[in-house]
């Protein structure tokens, strides 16, 4: 049952007196089983609106049913049940009032900047001007003025995702739709593009540029919770097995909005509780009891691999166990910020200590380069278990059913808490940290993270 959480009245969020932009009236999707068995159903009876005036975020995570509402809004596959209407009318064959900014770019290799927009045109677009203006005047909105000429193998990822931007929207769409179009960028570059579409929808541009007068919605399809909250007026929290609405709330928060207002950030808590809930029962009162006495603080982790650590520890014993980190660095064939990444790993896990400019050994160190591989797995397993990071997802695994849980949860956990860390390499750190140390097992075919319980057989992976 989907409900609708007001946080606080806005004119915006009032009744609307014409028919929404796009509307699914108990949409369910399935899919015929390839093996002959029962259909899978990715959707069940979703019911949603997308109201003009309005940036509406569809979160969750990943099997969550997200882009196949966008693919049913936008005509590329019809519902199993259930009905979509535009405008009020139901919706046949493609949506032509709708455009899609895509999270992988799509740009055609041998065709310039100005080519790529040129193929959004569509000849019942809305706006005034030739087409061949219509194109110029997206391609500065999105900042890519003198770069028209240019082949995508010459733009950097967040310039191709501007083309991307500007070919959607120089068709002329109502709708303008953004499925995770940040996710493929590294974390400065998507930060900038956020705050740009940020502006150029309200209107905060130093200039007063805005979104063409034709687009009267976005829709953003996302995972991060923080970007929900910065950019939407409503947010659709997504829950899955099969995708389903599991509330629907109200964003109050008045521009502009700052990620550090206590309020951004009571708002980010409030929504990370409820997409949790869905996997982590509530605690006891014992159990809240023991979490406000000592709730671990997760640590940024150095994005290093073990193997890398036990590199270090062998060298520094064939330099008798102490090095200068500068002598240590001319050794490797790494930059010096990831030489420095490697020694923070291996001070992190108690392998050493750095006294001013010395690397040195403890005494754990050398025990553990003296011990054999099942010795240095049951000293790393000891270790991790003392890191806030390894606490915290310890405590969450196991409090539930089977002690695992989809790596999107997880995920979403460490954005959270880590939130400046870049969240595909803080994953990759965690779930390789924890299968050397025989901690944590993940299963990459299902999605699951889990306890690697002593003498147990695990999963696969």
């Amino acid at each position: 049952m989907t409900s609708e959480t007001t946080l606080a009245d806005r004119p915006r969020d009032s009744a609307p007196t014409a028919a929404p932009l796009i509307e699914l009236r108990h949409a369910s999707k399935s899919y015929s089983d390839a093996s002959g068995g029962p259909p899978v159903t990715i959707l069940d009876d979703i019911s949603l609106e997308v109201r003009d005036g309005e940036m509406l975020a569809l979160l969750g995570q990943s099997g969550s049913g997200k882009s196949t509402i966008l693919r049913l809004m936008a005509g590329l596959t019809e519902p199993t049940k259930g009905v979509v209407l535009s405008n009020g009318v139901p919706l046949r064959g493609v949506n032509r009032r709708l455009s899609i900014v895509f999270q992988n770019f799509a740009l055609y290799p041998w065709l310039t900047v100005r080519e790529n927009v040129q193929l959004g045109i569509n000849r019942a677009a809305a706006g005034s001007g030739s087409p061949a203006a219509r194109v110029e005047e997206c391609i500065d909105l999105v900042g890519l003025d003198g770069f028209e000429k240019a082949y995508p193998k010459e733009l950097s990822g967040g310039m191709k995702q501007r083309v991307g931007i500007a070919r959607a929207l120089v068709r002329g769409p109502e709708l303008l739709c953004m499925d995770e179009p940040f996710s493929a960028l590294d974390v400065f570059t998507a930060e900038t593009l956020r705050s740009e579409v940020y502006r150029l929808w309200t209107g905060k541009t130093a200039a007063g540029v805005h979104l063409p007068a034709t687009v009267k919605s976005v829709l953003m399809i996302t995972h991060l919770i923080d970007e929900a909250v910065f950019l939407a007026d409503r947010i659709v929290i997504m829950g899955t097995r099969p995708g389903h609405i599991r509330e629907v709330v109200h964003n109050p928060l008045p521009h502009p909005r700052e990620y550090r207002d206590p309020a951004f950030q009571e708002m980010v808590q409030r929504l990370h509780d409820i997409i949790v809930s869905e996997h982590l029962p509530e605690p006891t009162a014992d159990e809240k009891a023991a979490l406000a006495a000592g709730k671990p603080s997760p640590e940024p982790l150095p994005a290093v691999g073990i193997q890398q650590v036990i590199g270090l520890v062998e060298v520094l014993i064939d330099h008798g166990g102490r090095m200068d980190v500068f002598a240590l660095d001319e050794l490797t064939e790494y930059d010096f910020g990831h030489t420095l990444s490697v020694i923070k790993a291996a001070e992190m896990l108690g392998l050493l200590d750095t006294p001013k400019n010395q690397v040195v050994l403890t005494d754990l160190g050398r025990e553990f380069q003296g011990a054999d591989i099942n010795g240095r797995k049951a000293i790393l397993n000891r270790q991790l278990r003392g890191l806030g990071t390894f606490r915290m997802l310890i405590r969450m695994l196991e409090r539930v059913p089977g002690r695992e849980l989809p790596a999107d949860v997880i995920q979403e956990e460490l954005v959270m808490r880590l939130p400046t860390q870049d969240l595909e390499a803080s994953f990759r750190t965690v779930v390789g940290w924890g299968r050397f140390a025989e901690l944590l097992g993940y299963d990459p075919y299902a999605g699951i993270v889990y306890l690697d319980e002593p003498g147990a057989a695990g999963r696969p992976g």
